[in-house]
């Protein structure tokens, strides 16, 4: 027999019961009194931290979109974006740390890159504090086909970076000793 409430099936504990096996599940757990306290400082100074990060950002898609071993550079700050228009009108101090470029090669050409790349950490998640690198085309989006990879412009020598709040004078020389190792 199938119970038709939660009291029918677990008599006092229903109450409970129903937080557990429903809230708990539709909106997660409760932060426990320490956990809410570092969320809140994190939080106090998260603008501070998007400011370096855009910052340090718009100066790495600068250095790139000038280097000779780079092929192509997208981020919506620059006029040759589709999305720049946009990027201009919502966000007028700049955004985005998170981008794609093209070096000139293929696919082991961007991996030999990455694996040369000091300070960068090789993860897949985005918009962490430090500055991280992935290979789309043979991580994130390795189960797509060749079409929808070229769809979603990621190529063979696509490398994205999210970039981080270290020193950009550091980020820039650990980008220009990875391009000088692949020389």
């Amino acid at each position: 027999m199938q119970a038709d409430t939660f009291y029918d099936a677990v008599g006092p504990a229903a109450f409970a019961t129903y937080i557990r096996a429903i809230l708990l599940r539709d909106t997660g757990s409760t932060l426990s009194p320490f956990h809410a306290f570092i969320f809140l400082q994190g939080l106090e100074t998260l603008s501070l931290r998007v400011e370096r990060h855009v910052e340090n950002a718009l100066k790495i898609v600068d250095y790139l979109s000038k280097h000779p071993q780079v092929e192509a550079v997208h981020h919506p700050a620059l006029p040759s974006e589709p999305s720049h228009t946009l990027y201009k009108k919502y966000f007028p101090n700049g955004g985005g740390s998170i981008f794609t470029f093209e070096i000139k090669g293929d696919s082991d050409t961007a991996k030999k890159f990455i694996d040369n790349l000091a300070i960068f950490s090789l993860l897949a998640n985005v918009a962490d504090v430090k500055s991280l690198v992935i290979h789309p085309y043979t991580t994130t989006h390795s189960q797509l086909t060749d079409e929808e990879l070229l769809d979603q412009g990621i190529r063979p020598n696509t490398i994205r970076l999210s970039i981080g709040t270290e020193n950009v004078k550091d980020l820039i020389a650990a980008l220009g000793a990875a391009f000088e190792a692949i020389k």
